[in-house]
Parts: C-alpha cells; structure tokens; sequence
C-alpha cells in the first residue's frame, strides 16, 4: 500500500528532488522532477495515498494543493523551525529531501507543519499585497523628489502623498523639472492605480467577506487591516482559543529559560509581517491623540507610563496582542463590540 510509501522532497525553482522511502525506512528510489504540474503529475501518479513532506517556500502552495488534490498526505514544514536541514555542515538538494523524508515518516509533528491557504484566498490577499508595493514605490519617489529638491535649498510642505503633486509641483525650480516633472507624472498614477486597488479592496470586504464589518467595529481598524486579518487567518475555527492568534501572528515573546535563568526577549516575529505592521498602524491610532477612550487605550496608555526609551514600542505590542485576540473574538462569536467590556459586564 502506498499510505506506507513516504516522499521528501527538496522544492527547487526549475526542479525539485525526491527521495521515496518503504514503509520500514529504506530508500527506493531518488529522482529529479521538473516544476511543472505535467512533471508532478507524472512521478506522483504511481505514489497515491503516500505521504510526502516539503518545505514552505514560493512553490509550496499550488504543489501542496495538488498533490492534495492527487490524493496524498502533504505536510509543510515550517523552514524556521527545521534546523536541522539549514544549520546542516554538509547541505545538498539531496540531502535536504532526505531529511523531509525521515523526519517526517517518524513523526510528522516534528516538521511543524503550515497549513496554507485556498486559492481564492490567495488571489485575494494578492490584491492588497498589490496595493502595498504600490504604497512603497509610491513613498520612494516622494522622497526622491523631495531629497533633489533640498540640493538647491528648498524644502517642500509637508502633506498627504494624494495632496503632494498638487502642492508641491509649483513649487520646484524651473532649471529642475525636467529631472522632476515625469517623477510627478507617476506619482499621479500610482495614486489612480491605488485608489482602484482601495475600491476593490472595499467591494470584496462588502461582497464576500462581510465577516469584516466586525471586525470594522473596533475604531482603529479599516477595511484592509479587517480583511487582511481575515484572509490571513482564513478559517478562525483553526484556533480552539482566541488567546492562540497572538502567537500565530508572532506577537509573543520568545523564550529562553534554563535552570534559574528566563530571559527577557523580543517577540518571534512569525506569521504574516505586513498584518503585524497593519496592526501595529492601528495600535498607534488607538493610543494616540484621535483614539477613542476604551479598555485596549487604556492598556496601551499603562504601558507607555513605565518609562524607557522603548516603553512606546512595548505598548504598542501589547496593544497589537489585544486586538489580535479581540478581533478573533468578535469574529468567531459575532457580538457586537464593547469598547469597556469588563465594565458593562460587572454592570
């Protein structure tokens, strides 16, 4: 029976390797396999119910959701916590393969495996990761124009990035427009190009994720921050508490402690890196001057009081852990949001 056959193989951008094993560890057969769907296709075929292990990396998504779809095992491991293949002193494609597939034909735990998303779910969350490249090279060239125009000892007024043609274009000096005018010119785009990302974005947070609208309670959060959460955690039944998407997210310590000795570290940092940054725009939007009073303020505000150089940036963690777990919350339950829930509950 292949359910006994396990498959480690080593993801590649052109090829990937396998190494097959029996269902007593010996090694059948090692094969080079190209990146295609006909290639996995053709060497998968003859391996179906088998189990088969890789690594989380660009090709892993649509590979592990068609060999899914082909009727194997597949586990994702997790490559920041396989140090055994990185850290290895004698690393081949080979060899890596090798180790996915023994590792995971003992105890397929040990690879710490990923769950990734669906495939809508993917294109959907292309969109605002669309977005925020835009954003960036959008930034990019503000400061551009910015820093050519300090060469000649002007400055430009501060303003919105939407509001910076406008204000600023009658403002630079004739002899540089013709290095600026086209800099200009695209900033103008990219605005039009990031509006219509920002309208699409609202329109499949209305039509099909209307899950988001509660997540939209909590002032602070808008309509991306609400869909990327969402399409991030995509099923929130993953999680048995909500207390478990702070650590999901990467928003928790890590942890070294032995013996007498527990040290005090920074957070893990895993998960999704733009959500933790969304969160974190939110969190200072709470804390800040224009944040309504509520229990997450509060938190926030506590925090920053006990001094330090970072005590700021600590609150502002502390704040994102809370709202991750307030957001799950309100997803999973649908109540309506409490800004000062402890207090009307004692009420």
């Amino acid at each position: 029976m292949n359910s006994n056959i396990t498959i480690g193989m080593d993801l590649g951008d052109k090829f990937h390797i396998a190494v097959v094993f029996d269902g007593d560890g010996n090694e059948l057969e090692i094969s080079k396999v190209n990146n295609t769907k006909a290639g996995l296709n053709k060497f998968f075929k003859k391996y179906q119910y088998a189990k088969v292990a890789i690594e989380a990396g660009t090709h892993s998504p649509w590979i592990s959701r068609m060999l899914t779809e082909m009727g194997l095992t597949v586990y994702v491991g997790n490559p920041r916590k396989l140090r055994v293949i990185w850290d290895s002193t004698d690393k081949s494609d080979a060899r890596d393969a090798r180790t996915l597939g023994m590792v995971c034909r003992v105890e397929p735990r040990l690879l710490h495996p990923l769950q990734h998303r669906g495939r809508q779910a993917q294109a959907d969350l292309a969109i605002i990761n669309s977005r925020d490249i835009l954003v960036k090279s959008r930034t990019q060239l503000i400061n551009h124009v910015r820093g050519t125009i300090k060469t000649e000892g002007e400055r430009l007024p501060q303003c919105s990035s939407f509001a910076f043609v406008k204000r600023c274009k009658p403002l630079i000096p004739s002899e540089l427009r013709p290095a600026i005018d086209s800099v200009l010119n695209t900033i103008l785009h990219l605005n039009e190009q990031i509006k219509e990302l920002e309208q699409t974005i609202e329109q499949l947070s209305n039509e099909r994720y209307p899950e988001t609208q509660q997540l939209r309670q909590v002032t602070g959060v808008g309509p991306i921050t609400a869909l990327c959460f969402v399409l991030t955690i995509e099923d929130p039944a993953r999680f048995a508490n909500s207390r478990q998407v702070g650590p999901y997210l990467g928003l928790t310590p890590r942890r070294d402690q032995s013996g007498e000795t527990d040290k005090q570290l920074p957070i893990t940092k895993a998960g999704n890196a733009y959500l933790r940054k969304l969160l974190v725009s939110s969190a200072h939007y709470i804390m800040g001057p224009f944040g309504p009073e509520s229990n997450l303020r509060h938190h926030g505000l506590s925090l920053c009081t006990r001094g330090g150089k970072n005590a700021k940036k600590r609150a502002a963690v502390a704040v994102d852990r809370k709202l991750s777990v307030l957001l799950h919350r309100l997803w999973v339950s649908g109540e309506q949001y409490q800004p000062f829930y402890g207090v009307n509950k004692a009420a």
